[in-house]
């Protein structure tokens, strides 16, 4: 029993540093999305020009909100570590490869609804 109780903070380290060395690569991603995730916006913007026109105070508070949405998803990005140290996986490497590659698809795939609503938008203006 004593080894057990003598691993688990040696665990729990090792989950940590493997996750915050993941952190950035994680950031880039969700970076990477916002600012394509707003090029799609802005044509489909430039698409519906005559209703619609892009602004910078409209740019500005995208990006805020955007920023606040990233600090959100580092929250969340906790969720990870946390997981491993609660449900102790008998195959962490495997459980956090997959769980990295879940967070991080789903995380980069937020900024994108945006433009599919707007896109939806589009479509049912135009009868389709």
């Amino acid at each position: 029993m004593t080894a057990s109780i003598d691993s688990r903070p040696a665990a729990s380290a090792d989950a940590w540093r493997w996750w915050e060395a993941r952190r950035l690569r994680y950031n880039l991603g969700l970076a990477a999305a916002g600012w394509l995730a707003w090029g799609l916006f802005v044509v489909e913007t430039l698409w519906l020009r005559d209703t619609f026109s892009i602004s910078v105070s409209l740019t500005l508070v995208q990006g805020l909100i955007w920023l606040i949405a990233m600090g959100v998803a580092n929250l969340l990005y906790l969720l990870g570590p946390v997981s491993e140290i609660v449900l102790r996986p008998a195959e962490p490497e495997t459980y956090r490869r997959r769980m990295f590659g879940l967070g991080f698809w789903f995380s980069v795939s937020v900024p994108f609804l945006f433009p599919a609503f707007v896109l939806v938008g589009i479509l049912a203006t135009f009868g389709l």
